[in-house]
């Protein structure tokens, strides 16, 4: 699953010892389900249906013993997400906002200010980050909110690559006031107008998120140097590196969904290494 639908994550997974690799597939692959559960539903009813199953399969996750045995052999992934989430203390609480987040997702999304954009990507992203936080090391206050941060970070990036795949969904999370401020709308977007205000706005948007990456930087550095640390700055890098190739392409973002490519993340990762063996 990760494999599949994650491929910078699995590209950097690499470097984390045996235990937490897996540690983090399995906690991807509970994130992924919801995910699938929800695109998959058919209308609104379908969707408030799948929300429900999720929070009672993730309940009885979270219940001693052996309760979830009986969703595992139509989701064979879930006695690995059982054993993770009680092996890395993970909070329930995590799981909980995630789903809220696959709530707002729910139908056409308009977004008006930062503030509503700020809660989104914590809901969607921060609090994977904050999972991972656990599963990388004990928990601290040092790291937790830079790892929200990061989460920030890299959701920021995927709505800027993303804009034109999330308007054919009806969702636009570029914050109505904030395009105003550059003299756009919700109708440039859908005309996908991509003149010197929209460029204006993106360097905008990608400097806040490469602020953001920044802000992430201490709790990064805090990490084991057991690959964590390492497995963490990757992403981090790479994802940073979506916004260079947005630049790069004077911000067509409507051309094509922006990549990094495999080589160039193997350089990435050699220059995050320091010249070190990536084993």
């Amino acid at each position: 699953m990760t494999r599949h639908h994650a491929k910078t994550f699995y590209f950097a997974s690499h470097v984390l010892p045996a235990q937490k690799r897996s540690d983090a597939y399995a906690v991807y692959a509970f994130c992924r389900h919801v995910d699938d559960q929800i695109d998959l539903a058919p209308d609104e009813a379908a969707r408030l249906r799948a929300l429900a199953d999720l929070s009672h399969l993730l309940h009885a996750a979270y219940l001693p013993g052996e309760s979830g045995e009986s969703f595992e052999s139509s989701m064979p992934w879930l006695r690995a997400f059982r054993e993770t989430i009680r092996r890395r203390a993970i909070p329930a609480a995590y799981f909980e906002d995630l789903l809220k987040g696959v709530e707002m997702d729910r139908g056409r999304v308009r977004l008006q200010t930062w503030d509503e954009l700020d809660s989104y990507c914590y809901h969607v992203a921060s609090v994977v980050g904050l999972i991972m936080v656990h599963v990388l090391t004990e928990p601290s206050p040092e790291l937790l909110k830079p790892a929200r941060d990061l989460g920030t970070a890299m959701q920021l990036t995927n709505i800027l690559r993303d804009i034109a795949e999330d308007w054919q969904r009806d969702r636009l999370y570029l914050p109505a006031d904030e395009l105003e401020k550059f003299g756009l709308t919700a109708d440039d977007i859908a005309r996908q107008r991509t003149g010197d205000s929209f460029r204006a706005m993106m360097r905008f948007q990608i400097g806040r998120a490469r602020a953001y990456y920044s802000y992430a930087e201490p709790g990064i550095a805090a990490l084991p140097a057991d690959g964590s640390r390492f497995c963490a700055r990757l992403m981090s890098t790479v994802y940073g590196a979506i916004l260079d190739e947005i630049e790069r392409a004077d911000y067509q973002v409507y051309r094509g969904r922006v990549r990094v490519s495999f080589l160039r993340k193997l350089w990435l990762a050699l220059k995050c290494s320091g010249g070190r063996s990536l084993s």
